[in-house]
């Protein structure tokens, strides 16, 4: 009798174990996953931010040219706060951050993400400028120089830092709480929720922030689409009269900026979707957890590799290289 029950007793720890093992490959998988397409996204960025500095040197400072320098920034920025808590994680490292370090990270990260949108929604309004007949009243609204876009940056980060500045307050290390305080995990850093009013007041500010960037994104889109359109009709014409015809820069330019938009748009509310399913779900579902981080680089590690893959200038560094 007492062997049977050390058998089971010893069958259902072993059976633990296997588990535990297992876990802890599945752990390790995904953390190698997560470490290379960072690594892979941080490289396209960089690549794209050294190109495009130096093509700013030249003597004419463009206004594109020092959006898309500040947008590959924003993603280093993004893959690096979001990518550094899971790897440490992911290498078995425990509690390494601390609480300022968490806090940083996290802030770090929500800032870079409202950036994200601001800067892709500047790049469409500004594409969509440029691409304007001249007699278009939309032209005169074209930035005369890059400081006046500097000045449109220098207003995104303080916008976006005074709508993440709650931020810090909820979030702590692990080694500093206690298992009943946990409410959202973030790796090692966790969301502990509190003061509900403020809460849902910078949560609102954030919504209306996304809302009115994303809806002047859509809008310039659609005029861009519609002068797409038209050029593309008069291309046909030309081509029925025999006529040759070369597609301007700005056109191909343009196209690439709606591409970059339709990718934003897609992991955007694919994020958005999958937060609401984590939240709604009442079980905890760790591969919508995972497939929800991986879409919160997915456009910081894609749109760099499709400026370089839509981009001429670029496209002809990485042939040289």
């Amino acid at each position: 009798m007492h062997l049977t029950m050390a058998e089971a007793l010893f069958t259902k720890v072993s059976a633990a174990s296997k588990l535990l093992c297992l876990q802890m490959v599945l752990n390790l998988l995904k953390g190698m996953t997560f470490m290379f397409l960072t690594g892979l996204g941080s490289a396209g960025n960089i690549f794209v931010l050294m190109n495009y500095i130096y093509f700013f040197r030249g003597i004419e400072k463009k206004s594109i040219p020092l959006i898309l320098i500040h947008l590959a920034f924003t993603n280093i920025l993004m893959l690096f706060t979001k990518g550094t808590p899971r790897t440490i994680a992911s290498s078995g490292l425990q509690n390494l951050l601390g609480n300022v370090g968490c806090k940083l990270l996290v802030y770090l990260e929500r800032v870079a993400r409202g950036l994200s949108i601001c800067t892709t929604s500047l790049l469409t309004v500004v594409q969509a400028i440029t691409i304007s007949p001249r007699a278009s009243r939309w032209r005169r609204l074209q930035p005369r120089s890059a400081w006046n876009i500097l000045l449109l940056l220098l207003f995104f980060w303080i916008l976006n830092a005074f709508i993440s500045m709650n931020v810090p307050f909820y979030i702590k290390n692990i080694s500093s709480l206690n298992t009943s305080e946990v409410s959202n995990r973030y790796t090692d850093c966790y969301f502990v929720a509190k003061d509900f009013i403020i809460r849902w007041i910078f949560l609102s500010l954030m919504v209306l922030r996304d809302a009115t960037f994303q809806g002047v994104m859509g809008g310039s889109s659609g005029y861009m689409v519609f002068l797409l359109h038209k050029h593309h009709q008069h291309v046909l014409y030309l081509q029925t009269s025999k006529l040759l015809y070369k597609t301007p820069p700005e056109m191909k330019a343009a196209q690439s900026v709606l591409l970059l938009m339709l990718c934003f748009l897609f992991f955007y509310w694919t994020d958005c979707f999958m937060t609401l399913y984590s939240t709604v779900s009442l079980e905890n579902d760790s591969i919508a957890l995972d497939v929800q981080e991986f879409l919160t680089l997915g456009y910081a590690i894609l749109s760099s590799f499709v400026l370089i893959h839509r981009d001429g200038h670029l496209a002809a560094c990485c042939h040289a290289q």
